[in-house]
């Protein structure tokens, strides 16, 4: 059985994974159909921008969310004296680094997804009169369904799993930003503690596998109603 200590820590990484996942779908969707469809200076920066914190050791993440979002950083001073807004060492910032770190993943996998789209169906579409948006929600977006599913389940499987990002941003506090990852560092240093670092060991894995396995199934069912190839 799971002590209070470690389902406070298990219900919290569930809604800091939840929470990155809606505030990540929009934006996945809208960068990965940008990069896939359109042509624009900078676009190979813009790629690169995104794609950074796939490369980038996760302290230094945490590091620059910390001088930029932090209480006294450049943009979260400007949040907090006039919207009252803090990230600082609390679980907004936890979602918020699992964001950063999660959004590449979302972004390549929608992408993929809109580029193996025959673009002549949404060619079709526009000359017998349908507008852009049209096209998009009733064409591009349903066959994109199973890309979209995959960068949602890995998404929130990645931010279950965040630590180096999230300890340098918002500390690692009880009830508060203390998620899996950071209970079973904590138990990790502390004598006696082994097996309890073990259990959230374990439920992080069959977590995770069961996100892929989720991941994986959805997709093939949306695949087979929409009569996409494998």
């Amino acid at each position: 059985m799971l002590s209070d200590y470690e389902l406070t820590a298990l219900r919290l990484s569930l809604k800091v994974a939840a929470y990155a996942v809606v505030w990540l779908l929009p934006v996945g969707v809208i960068l990965g159909w940008v990069l896939a469809r359109k042509e624009f200076v900078g676009k190979s920066v813009l790629d690169s921008l995104i794609h950074l914190p796939l490369v980038l050791p996760p302290v230094v993440i945490g590091y620059l969310l910390l001088i930029s979002m932090g209480r006294r950083g450049v943009i979260g001073s400007w949040l907090y004296d006039w919207f009252g807004v803090s990230f600082s060492f609390s679980w907004r910032g936890a979602v918020l680094a699992c964001v950063v770190v999660s959004l590449p993943l979302m972004v390549r996998a929608i992408r993929l997804s809109v580029e193996s789209i025959d673009i002549k169906l949404e060619q079709a579409a526009k000359t017998l009169g349908a507008s852009p948006i049209k096209v998009f929600f009733t064409i591009t977006l349903p066959l994109t369904l199973p890309g979209v599913i995959t960068g949602v389940m890995l998404a929130f499987a990645r931010s279950l799993g965040e630590f180096g990002a999230t300890i340098s941003f918002v500390s690692n506090i009880p009830a508060e930003t203390q998620t899996i990852p950071l209970a079973m560092f904590t138990f990790l240093e502390t004598p006696g503690e082994e097996m309890a670092a073990a259990r959230l060991c374990v439920i992080s894995i069959v977590i995770a596998l069961l996100s892929l396995l989720t991941s994986e199934w959805v997709s093939r069912r949306v695949r087979r109603r929409l009569g996409v190839s494998q």
